[in-house]
């Protein structure tokens, strides 16, 4: 099969964000709507009766919905909101694992000309409670056992909070104010709906991302951004028609929203969800029985199945993929390589952010794939490598491997158009006409882009800048190491030194002989300079949901501080 994106060089020369819009159909009578060009366009077409949704449940239940299902089911949830007097622009929450209610909810809230505002069901009651006070939230759909376990508690405190609508709503609930049962509203609802006349500018989405410091930030994207969502998952990850695309991202991060719903669905493509946790074999034989085409996963999946080995792949037929994907947190060279020997092919890295909405950096089927890169920029997106000479100033590092700011200039589909509430802290984010991502890196010769550190993670270390990721890369490298996260130890000479935490494969055990191999290891691929110093056992780097190494929290229990905010990390 032909990659969509071949002639690299001559697509990046005449493209247009323009040109990108007219591949989208946009509102009959004008406008544009995400629902409309993931589900509508499609159910009144030739794809009608193509599956869009492959859903699995936890105990081997499926359920398939249709576009033209969808579009209808859509529509009933739209109605639902008119029905309760939510108005175009009011913030809708959905807190629940991944089940259809929840893919039902975010694409009708869409249609109704609300925004969509997901949660991470993992969160608990103060985080839910901190978001939906700062986004406002008019309604709340969630679950019968995450609204007794995670926001009863909390309910008194949120008087903007109008209607909570709980799926497999129990008897107790009945009679409280503002509690209504989901599927009962939707069985009363029609399932014929006029798609609110929305615009390209008005607001969409609202993801909120935590920082190190200070409450989370509500990144407002607008319906604009679906051209993005659209162009990428052609250039990116290669959509065609019959593909069957497998997103196992959390629509409580923003990958599970712009790939695990936009995308895909605008392509007309079958997209899978599945409801379960992580298991191998259970991943394996998902990609087996439904042949799936294009995986799109995190690279912390990566590192588990790497954990577990390539013996129990033997068992399973995985040859229907032709594209596996990751993002989130870089991806080592060392998993990209373990790709070709699992799957018979490499492991491609992208990279972007919540506040661009959508893939900006990646490496492409049609061309040489360097491990530990994240690739090149999508035709459109102009990056480039940046260093602050002042205040409100940068100048651009033009020469190959020199580090410095990743910058993107302004003007992309998904770029984010704010942060809620926060115009100060929005406009500081552009210096000199580029977007500042916070992230360092370095780009070579030939234009591919190479992750080096966030900015408040680099080690600085008797006068050199450490990327931890580039000493992660390397322990990962070593038989024993299944994970590792590097941080910056304070120390009175050098400033600081690097210190590692490492968890283990299943088959070795830690030991003082290990942790001096590992250090020597370590000193003989890095050097001196960049090898750690200290080497520390756990039985798991903590993780955020999304796969990025919490290294703030590493260091926060290495020096003894306060640990912040952990409403994003994987297991508590």
């Amino acid at each position: 099969m032909t990659p969509n994106l071949c002639d690299y060089e001559q697509t990046r020369a005449t493209f247009s964000w323009a040109q990108a819009r007219r591949a989208l159909d946009g509102l009959p009578g004008g406008g544009l709507n995400i629902a409309y060009e993931a589900v509508d366009r499609h159910a009144r077409g030739a794809r009608r009766n193509h599956p869009a949704l492959r859903w699995l449940g936890r105990g081997g239940e499926r359920r398939d919905f249709t576009y033209a299902e969808l579009c209808a089911q859509t529509n009933r949830f739209a109605n639902v909101l008119r029905e309760l007097g939510v108005g175009k622009g009011e913030r809708v929450f959905l807190l629940a694992g991944r089940i259809p209610e929840l893919y039902l909810s975010a694409l009708g809230t869409l249609k109704g000309g609300q925004v969509f505002c997901p949660l991470f069901s993992a969160f608990g009651p103060e985080p839910i409670r901190q978001r939906i006070s700062l986004g406002d939230g008019r309604v709340l759909v969630t679950t019968a056992a995450l609204y007794k376990r995670k926001v009863a508690e909390v309910r008194a405190t949120l008087p903007g909070l109008r209607h909570i609508l709980v799926i497999g709503q129990p008897e107790e609930t009945r009679d409280i104010a503002g509690i209504l049962d989901f599927h009962q509203l939707m069985a009363q609802a029609d399932e014929r709906f006029e798609i609110a006349r929305t615009q390209p500018e008005d607001l969409a989405l609202l993801h909120f991302t935590s920082g190190t410091t200070g409450t989370p930030k509500g990144a407002m994207h607008v319906h604009e951004a679906v051209v993005a969502h659209h162009v990428t998952g052609s250039f990116a990850l290669d959509f065609h028609p019959d593909d069957v695309f497998w997103c196992t991202a959390d629509p409580g991060w923003v990958t599970g929203t712009s790939y695990g719903i936009i995308a895909p669905l605008t392509h007309g493509i079958t997209s899978v969800v599945d409801e379960a946790d992580f298991d191998a074999e259970r991943w394996y034989g998902i990609v087996q029985r439904h042949k799936v085409t294009v995986w799109y996963t995190a690279p912390t999946a990566v590192r588990m199945m790497m954990k577990v080995g390539t013996e129990v792949i033997r068992n399973y037929d995985l040859s229907s993929l032709r594209l596996v994907a990751s993002v989130g947190e870089p991806l080592n060279p060392e998993a990209v390589v373990w790709g070709q020997e699992a799957f018979g092919r490499p492991i491609h890295d992208n990279w972007w952010q919540t506040e661009t909405g959508g893939i900006m950096i990646a490496n492409y089927l049609a061309m040489e794939i360097r491990p530990g890169s994240m690739g090149r920029p999508l035709p459109g997106i102009e990056a480039g490598i940046v260093r602050r000479v002042g205040q409100g100033a940068v100048e651009e590092v033009t020469e190959p491997g020199v580090e410095g700011e990743l910058a993107l200039r302004p003007g992309w589909p998904s770029m984010f158009r704010g942060y809620l509430n926060e115009e100060e802290r929005y406009r500081k984010c552009f210096v000199g006409g580029w977007y500042l991502t916070g992230d360092l890196a370095r780009r070579d010769a030939d234009g591919y882009f190479w992750f080096v550190g966030r900015a408040d993670d680099v080690i600085k270390s008797a006068g050199h800048l450490i990327g931890p990721f580039e000493v992660e890369s390397i322990l990962m490298e070593h038989a024993a190491v299944a994970e590792a996260g590097v941080i910056g130890k304070p120390d009175p000479v050098a400033g600081e030194v690097v210190k590692a935490f490492v968890s283990l494969k299943p088959a070795y055990a830690w030991s003082d002989a290990l942790r001096r191999e590992l250090l020597g290891f370590a000193r003989k691929r890095l050097g001196a300079v960049v090898a750690p110093r200290e080497i520390d056992h756990v039985a798991n780097v903590p993780k955020t949901r999304s796969g990025k190494i919490m290294r703030r929290l590493l260091k926060a229990r290495e020096l003894g501080l306060p640990e912040g905010d952990l409403s994003t990390l994987e297991t508590q």
